[in-house]
């Protein structure tokens, strides 16, 4: 978002008429506006701006919800910005450790302070964007706790606050900054203040694990089955005893947390049994799939790949199991045949582990049929494998 942007979506007239687009309104809908908006007088730019932002709140109602009705956003800080449900749970961690004045280093668009506000923390959140510092403090405006400064994230003092959130920025523009000696703070001075005070430091799920400091608490957390961030903790906001942890956040199921003191080995694999489970992405990442695997009594469908089977079924929130129906090579002919037998017409296909692009190898399938599966392409004891399954409740 430039300047004049800004200038003119921050304005009453253009507020107001952002909150005229109803919220269940299509994009069509928001289209056939524009044109009676400017058939009415509104300059062009101004309206425009109003456009940007109505597209980016029905964006971003899959991370705030509601709460994306009453905001502002840019493109860049709506990809970046915590989804509420983990703000919420970052915002727990602060509180629950009795950690109170908290400085925001990098604050976005404000989703991590609002969360923090909510929760009567003092937050003081800092943006170097002058445009997303502005977005900021408008959404922060009705938490009476909170308040933005514009300026570089480690010239803030912190010796008046209890603990540090970073967010470090990781990208420049549109351009996606691979190296941590490029983001801003850096990896570097961000471990150096997290050895000073309490403090979570945000960062993207796959980040190197080589790159991973000793004696932080490194947390993935997913939603709906996706990883969505790490977070390092340090001080009293990391848990004594736990250095690797895996939260699961899933609809309304209550949240589920795997923990360790580290990197759990895994169990040695074994025959296919009757059922067949797929970690959650945390978990993986966490490299707790064999603390998994023992709660569950499995073993490794194969040392190379992140399955896990069992013979019999045991519910658990980090992983979803599959009850095997079939066993066959990876032939498309008979593959073809045993999905025909079973008059399936529905198939997910799931790879891990084999050179197979499914969107190829679904129309040569020549599926048809009311039933539905689930077919997993993958290695057993080093050979290819197809396995057609069907989703456990």
């Amino acid at each position: 978002m430039d300047a004049a942007e800004l200038r003119e979506v921050l304005t009453p007239e253009a507020l107001r008429l952002l909150d005229e687009l109803e919220p269940s309104g299509t994009v069509t809908d928001a289209v056939a506006l524009v044109s009676r908006l400017r058939k009415q007088g509104h300059p062009p730019a101004r309206v425009a701006a109003v456009l940007t932002q109505y597209r980016l709140r029905r964006k971003a109602e899959a991370k705030f919800g509601p709460f994306a009705q009453r905001m502002l956003f840019t493109q860049e800080g709506l990809e970046q910005a915590s989804r509420l449900r983990v703000a919420a749970v970052h915002a727990g961690r602060f509180a629950a450790a009795g950690l109170t004045r908290v400085a925001d280093l990098g604050c976005g668009i404000g989703g991590d302070a609002m969360a923090m506000a909510a929760l009567d923390l003092r937050v003081t959140a800092v943006e170097r964007d002058e445009a997303t510092a502005a977005i900021a403090a408008y959404n922060l405006v009705p938490f009476a706790t909170a308040h933005v400064v514009h300026g570089d994230a480690l010239d803030l003092p912190l010796d008046d606050f209890d603990a540090v959130w970073l967010d470090p920025a990781r990208r420049e523009g549109a351009s996606r900054l691979s190296s941590p000696d490029d983001w801003s703070p850096t990896l570097t001075q961000a471990l150096a203040i997290a050895q000073q005070r309490p403090a979570g430091i945000k960062l993207a799920p796959g980040m190197d694990r080589a790159l991973l400091p000793e004696g932080l608490e490194a947390q993935w957390i997913s939603v709906d089955g996706e990883v969505v961030e790490l977070v390092l903790w340090s001080g009293a906001l990391a848990r004594p005893g736990v250095g690797r942890a895996a939260l699961v956040l899933r609809g309304s199921e209550p949240p589920a947390e795997l923990r360790a003191a580290a990197d759990t080995d895994d169990v040695e694999p074994g025959p296919l049994g009757e059922y067949l489970y797929e970690p959650d992405g945390a978990v993986i990442r966490a490299r707790l799939i064999g603390d998994l695997a023992r709660s569950i009594e499995g073993r490794m469908l194969d040392p190379t790949i992140a399955y896990v089977t069992a013979d019999r079924l045991t519910p658990t929130p980090f992983a979803r199991a599959f009850r095997v129906l079939e066993r066959l090579p990876v032939d498309v002919a008979r593959l073809r045949r045993a999905l025909a037998d079973r008059g399936i017409g529905t198939l997910e296909i799931k790879k891990r582990g084999v050179d197979i692009d499914p969107s190829t190898l679904r129309p040569r399938l020549k599926l048809k049929g009311t039933g539905s599966a689930v077919l997993v392409l993958t290695r057993l004891a080093g050979e290819k494998t197809a396995l057609i399954t069907e989703r456990c409740a």
